[in-house]
């Protein structure tokens, strides 16, 4: 498989979000507001790139015995960063998301690219499908957050694009909303996929 693939595959072909249905907690809970999701997306990708490049240089030094907790070191370490960092510089965005930061060490789809792709392939390529899916991954987080918060609010990343007298669906920014975007994303894309196939 060439670089491309690897970094292109979690963003459409094995997307994490919207065709391996993985990280669903943080993906219903914080996608409220674009923003919301944007940073959540951001702050996955930059642990899953340095996890995945970390694991793939260490492997060969990790026992079989100890591989998922040595992996699970390796992540808490980058999520620690993330948080500290996040806490530091953007503690608004820091507060909405709250326990989700630190919860990102146990994130399926970063032990899930460590245990199938980084711990077999080599470093560079471990990087890219880190990237590619952590894209995957921020977009899917970022449409969710602003389909809900245009629908719920009237905005995207809190700027206003209907008037004030406009009316809102509260239910988009609750979480009953968060299940029916979730659920029409899922079947949107399932619905492309299978006509590519058909075709």
């Amino acid at each position: 498989m060439s670089n491309i693939k690897h970094l292109t595959n979690g963003i459409w072909k094995e997307n994490p979000t919207v065709v391996l249905v993985l990280g669903t907690c943080p993906t219903l809970a914080v996608t409220t507001q674009a923003f919301n999701g944007l940073g959540m997306g951001a702050a996955t990708t930059f642990v899953l790139i340095f996890s995945n490049l970390f694991i793939s240089l260490l492997k060969n030094y990790i026992p079989d015995k100890v591989r998922i907790a040595a992996f699970i070191v390796i992540i808490a370490s980058f999520v620690t960063v993330v948080d500290l960092v996040m806490k530091a510089y953007v503690p608004d965005l820091y507060a909405t998301l709250g326990i989700f930061i630190p919860l990102i060490v146990v994130n399926c789809i970063i032990l899930g690219r460590a245990e199938a792709f980084a711990q077999k392939n080599k470093p560079f390529a471990s990087l890219l499908d880190g990237l590619g899916m952590g894209i995957g991954f921020t977009l899917a987080l970022t449409l969710m957050g602003s389909f809900r918060e245009l629908l719920g609010n009237g905005s995207i990343f809190n700027i206003k694009l209907v008037s004030e007298q406009a009316q809102t669906i509260l239910l988009f920014i609750l979480p009953p909303g968060a299940f029916f975007t979730y659920g029409y994303m899922i079947a949107i894309v399932n619905r492309i996929k299978s006509k590519q196939k058909s075709n």
